[in-house]
């Protein structure tokens, strides 16, 4: 399992200095077709449309230090039946969870821990580690990729970091001596990897690493067909008290990159565009790139003061959103990529401070610990065959308020749009007992968070063309609740 260092990587230095120290018609008349072209069309609409929305893989990360979690059974059967996630990664290659998710549809991504990557690099070694942790699974597990060891240059530890790209290659040797042709072997990168730049464009793999360990991998990865994976996280930024809103998606002035006249609002898409620019300056921008792991916590001590809620609810909503749309980032549009969420749940038995327990999107029971539109549509939680008490996390419930950034037009806007969808807006009208205070910041919040519920608490019903934010502090007042 990855834990999460108390020091920011230096890869995030290159959000915070320079610059950026703010830190995927026709002309004409239109005829009639006849139904059966008409329903041609449709058909074909309906296919490309289920084509093109699942092409993108969403997926999380399922960590298991915690003494309080439900059975692997009880995860799989709950990721396959109630969530969109269609994959998983493990930090490990245990056997009780490959099992459980066999048959299931769900792609899984084992790893290797960084311990055994020197022994590896021998073919028998690495034949023998396929024929016990790959084989006896697949393919009624559908194993997806192996990850040879965790952020290892991160790590510093030179055996790790020199037979990383041998262990890789025996691995994939193993796997086509075993007959396997489509598990693909990578391994993920934090993202400490390069030189202190201030732009997009001209970031670098660090100096004594990108010919000799950055250039082996990306040809490995060009020459396998697998993927480059990296482990963006805004949140391990140094500069975060200046850079919060650029971090979490929220307005903020942004970054401009004079030389490709690109402008960045947000530090997810510089950072993947870092990554990009990086790798092409290798000549490997063609390979796939793949998110590991990305995320915000929602709790912590005095010594992380933004690992809160409402911030890991307008990071991770906004990640969210923009994976699942395509959109891609400003130098890869339209791109799509691959991304695993970090984490399915909170670790009560993780070491580190306060804030390594409490990355979590679920909580024991299955519950979200907060919306961002994980579980489908009209589903409900189930309850687990083996419940346990949940760790201490804060509360759910959420509710839909303005951002303080909101102009007067744009709260009206909202104001007139959520009353006319069909809600109750009595409270806020004249005796109501919303109606004090008399603004329209006011009113507009009752309305948008009344909106809100109505349409299931989900994170694109409190967008509100970005207006609005999702919060965990109740707004109500004297006799005014907020529902």
């Amino acid at each position: 399992m990855l834990h999460k260092p108390p020091t920011p990587p230096l890869s995030y230095n290159l959000l915070s200095l320079g610059s950026l120290k703010l830190n995927k018609n026709q002309r004409g008349k239109v005829f009639p077709l006849p139904s059966i072209a008409m329903t041609a069309i449709f058909l074909l609409l309906a296919i490309f449309l289920h084509l093109f929305t699942t092409t993108t893989a969403l997926g999380v990360n399922y960590g298991m230090a915690a003494d309080n979690l439900p059975s692997p059974s009880v995860v799989a059967n709950f990721i396959k039946t109630q969530t969109i996630f269609d994959s998983v990664k493990m930090f490990d290659a245990n056997p009780e969870v490959l099992r459980a998710f066999a048959n299931t549809g769900i792609s899984v991504t084992v790893t290797v821990g960084n311990g055994d990557i020197h022994a590896l690099t021998n073919t028998v070694a690495a034949r023998r580690w396929v024929a016990q942790h790959i084989s006896p699974f697949y393919p009624q597990t559908k194993i997806k990729y192996i990850c040879a060891g965790s952020e290892v240059l991160f790590s510093n530890i030179t055996d790790w970091i020199n037979n990383l790209v041998p262990a890789m290659r025996s691995l994939h040797y193993a796997l086509v001596k075993a007959g396997i042709q489509d598990i693909k072997v990578t391994t993920s990168h934090a993202l400490n990897i390069f030189r202190r730049e201030t732009l997009p464009s001209l970031t670098r793999f660090m100096v004594g690493y990108d010919l000799s360990f950055f250039a082996p991998i990306l040809q490995f990865h060009r020459r396998t067909k697998s993927p480059f994976m990296v482990n963006p996280y805004p949140y391990f930024s140094p500069d975060l008290s200046r850079r919060l809103n650029y971090a979490l998606f929220k307005p903020n002035r942004g970054v401009y990159d004079k030389y490709t006249g690109k402008t960045y609002t947000n530090m997810f898409d510089a950072l993947m565009d870092s990554t990009y620019s990086a790798m092409k300056a290798l000549g490997y921008g063609d390979v796939e790139i793949v998110i590991g792991e990305t995320g915000w916590p929602t709790q912590g001590d005095s010594s992380s003061p933004f690992a809160t809620m409402d911030n890991s609810i307008s990071y991770n909503g906004h990640v969210i959103k923009e994976i699942l749309s395509g959109k891609g980032t400003p130098l890869m549009p339209n791109r799509r990529f691959e991304t695993y969420m970090f984490a399915l749940f909170n670790e009560n038995q993780k070491p580190g401070p306060l804030v390594e327990k409490y990355w979590g999107l679920f909580k024991p029971d299955l519950s979200p610990i907060y919306n961002v539109g994980l579980l489908r549509h009209g589903q409900s939680v189930p309850t687990p065959t083996n419940p346990s008490p949940s760790t201490p996390a804060p509360s759910g419930k959420s509710y839909c308020v303005p951002q303080k950034e909101a102009t007067y037009a744009q709260l009206q806007s909202n104001l007139d749009y959520a009353c006319g969808q069909g809600i109750d807006c009595t409270p806020i009208q004249p005796g109501g007992l919303c109606y004090e205070p008399n603004t329209i910041q006011s009113h507009a919040a009752f309305a948008m968070n009344s909106y809100y519920r109505t349409k299931g608490q989900s994170y694109l019903s409190c967008d509100f063309a970005g207006t609005g934010q999702i919060t965990a502090v109740d707004p109500s007042y004297i006799n005014c609740h907020y529902l």
